[in-house]
């Protein structure tokens, strides 16, 4: 072998290994920034009515973000993202107060989602959520 066909497989050699390192750098990247194929789908969580008794909250995960189903003191439920709209924190419910709290910038939303104080700019996402022999079905 000489040496200008040694140098032409050391060059390939060395490209192919570039080639492996950009793509192990630049495949978890891509994936990071790119939307969930399946976020579209809907789906529906089922639960027991008496996980939820009156001014508690249940947090669950639906379409890939947390949710949560709360059932308000006049026994109404109301299934809503607990996901925040300033950020994208996970709110905390506040039973005392019957409220959600963001933990990240102190953004307040009542437990219908609307928007109490804080930077929050829109209410929280609400979710369908029906009721129905004992069984509570979101989505």
């Amino acid at each position: 072998m000489d040496a200008r066909s040694r140098r032409k497989f050391l060059g390939l050699c060395l490209g192919g290994l570039l080639a492996g390192a950009g793509g192990a750098v630049l495949y978890p990247l891509i994936r990071y920034l790119a939307p969930r194929r399946d976020g579209s789908a809907r789906r529906t969580v089922t639960f027991p009515a008496a996980e939820v008794p009156e001014g508690a909250a249940k947090f669950f995960e639906y379409n890939g973000k947390t949710a949560v189903v709360i059932r308000q003191k006049n026994g109404a439920l109301v299934a809503l993202s607990a996901v925040c709209t300033h950020l994208g924190c996970v709110v905390q419910w506040q039973k005392e107060k019957e409220e959600f709290l963001c933990p990240c910038h102190a953004g307040r939303f009542s437990a219908a989602g609307q928007v109490l104080g804080g930077p929050p700019p829109k209410p929280l996402e609400t979710i369908p959520v029906t009721a129905a022999n004992g069984t509570i079905t979101v989505g």
